[in-house]
């Protein structure tokens, strides 16, 4: 049975899904590897050009922000996702250059010796990446691989491939870069083509990426799920934190990695802070009624949002807006939803919710927040609000998270230059963030120069 792709809007099949033949496939992948070498002999300066060329077209085409519009059911994060791609590319077309300059040769300290060192690019990257944000993250990690001199071969999610084909055309000729459509069948026999691969999705299929990769005896950089906490300390600007926070969660309808999914307030604070909230969630709308809160883009998040909501209300949760999955037009929509009376028997509080869903719990100072904002499989990001910058960087210094927003929510997904690991269930890997990204995708090479005519002293003696 063939894959359907949906319309999120209206919830009707379009067509279905074309995967690339796997014969296909591994053509599309010989192809980029004999362009490698070429492309990687260009050195940055002459692929700079190439990318900043690539760039100025995806900031510009409409046929792609319409697909993009067309795949996701919304148009403000489209644009979004478009305009911070573009300047992804065109940062790393400028910044290459100085981050893959060679770095000055030393003496070791054997006498005698002089170590100097380059870099060689992975030949071929595949990446595997996900439908919340089809460009941004079908290129987030290509960028900085191109620049680093290496082909790259990208398989975007089955669920949005519609702005595959009008990105294909925007791709010049000299840029190796393929992007195909193709479900999870497509994405396994990616990894055995490839010599080095990154993923972005959910853990189980990160976990088969890893394996996959492991017997393939390539490198895999993984950035997973997120249960990403806030923390309202009691001296905060609630209203402040209460804008950040609903921002933060509901963005993108909540379908982002790094959304907030859970809130812990100072309990003398938070009966203000959950009324501020939920009244700036209540005036928050949909898009089909003229507001910011798309539909939910994924068949199967539904079903999931619904069970979280369902479970936390048998266990006594109080919903003070939305609450519930609503249908319009044919299409799945969750409004923001502000949960009290939470606690983390409920699976609101524990598992991935991928939704517009802010539970809101009480706590009794910072050392209860933070032990309940660690209580957590994932470590991706946080938020902290606090009086002081110093208050809240006290707190952010001690929870197990990547990237920790202080005095705002979720600046991960538009701040790309802080380096940042993920901890625990969310990734493993080098930073995808910041200079230190670019490093995925090389493979570092050391020349031990003998500068001493003199033998070495442990050599074997030749004397009779």
């Amino acid at each position: 049975m063939s894959t359907p792709v949906l319309d999120p809007l209206t919830g009707r099949i379009e067509r279905p899904l074309r995967p690339v033949p796997p014969g296909r496939l591994a053509g599309i992948a010989a192809g980029l590897r004999a362009r490698a070498a070429g492309w990687a002999a260009a050195g940055p300066a002459g692929r700079g050009p190439v990318l900043a060329r690539f760039a100025a077209a995806l900031a510009r085409d409409e046929d792609l922000l319409a697909a993009l519009v067309a795949d996701t059911g919304r148009v403000a994060e489209s644009v979004l996702d478009r305009q911070v791609v573009a300047g992804a590319v065109e940062r790393w077309a400028r910044r290459a250059p100085a981050l893959l300059a060679p770095p000055a040769g030393f003496a070791a300290e054997l006498p005698g010796v002089h170590v100097a060192g380059d870099a060689v690019p992975y030949e071929l990257v595949g990446a595997i990446t996900p439908w919340n944000f089809p460009l941004l993250l079908g290129l987030l990690d290509a960028a900085p691989a191109l620049a680093a001199g290496c082909a790259v071969l990208v398989k975007p999610s089955e669920v949005t491939p519609r702005f595959i084909e009008p990105l294909t055309r925007l791709v010049p000729g000299e840029l190796p870069l393929a992007v195909v459509e193709g479900g999870p069948a497509t994405g396994a026999a990616l990894v055995g083509l490839v010599d080095a691969v990154v993923f972005t999705g959910s853990v189980p299929t990160g976990r088969q990426v890893a394996e996959a990769a492991a017997r393939a005896f390539v490198p895999a950089h993984l950035e997973l799920g997120g249960k990403d906490p806030a923390i309202v300390l009691a001296g905060a600007d609630l209203d402040r934190a209460s804008s950040a926070i609903l921002w933060g969660g509901t963005a993108n309808a909540g379908q982002s990695c790094q959304s907030i999914e859970r809130v812990y307030v100072a309990r003398e604070v938070h009966d203000d802070f959950l009324a501020l909230l939920a009244a700036k969630a209540e005036r928050t709308r949909l898009t089909c009624e003229g507001g910011p809160i798309g539909p939910i883009i994924a068949p199967d998040r539904p079903g999931v949002i619904a069970a979280h909501l369902a479970d936390a209300a048998a266990r006594g949760a109080v919903a003070h807006t939305g609450g519930t999955i609503e249908r319009h037009g044919g299409g799945h929509w969750c409004r923001p939803t502000v949960l009290s009376g939470v606690d983390h028997s409920m699976l609101v509080m524990t598992e991935e919710t991928f939704g517009p869903v802010l539970p809101v719990m009480a706590v009794d100072g910072p050392d209860e927040a933070v032990a309940l904002a660690a209580d957590s499989a994932y470590g991706l990001s946080a938020a902290v609000f606090a009086a002081t910058e110093e208050e809240a960087m006290a707190v952010a210094a001690r929870l197990p998270v990547g990237a920790v927003s202080v005095n705002d929510a979720a600046l991960t997904a538009l701040v790309h230059e802080g380096e940042k690991h993920s901890f625990r269930l969310s990734g493993l890997g080098g930073s995808r963030m910041g200079p230190a990204s670019i490093a995925r995708f090389l493979r570092r090479r050391a020349f031990l120069v003998n500068r001493s005519p003199a033998a070495d002293p442990w050599w074997h003696p030749t004397e009779e």
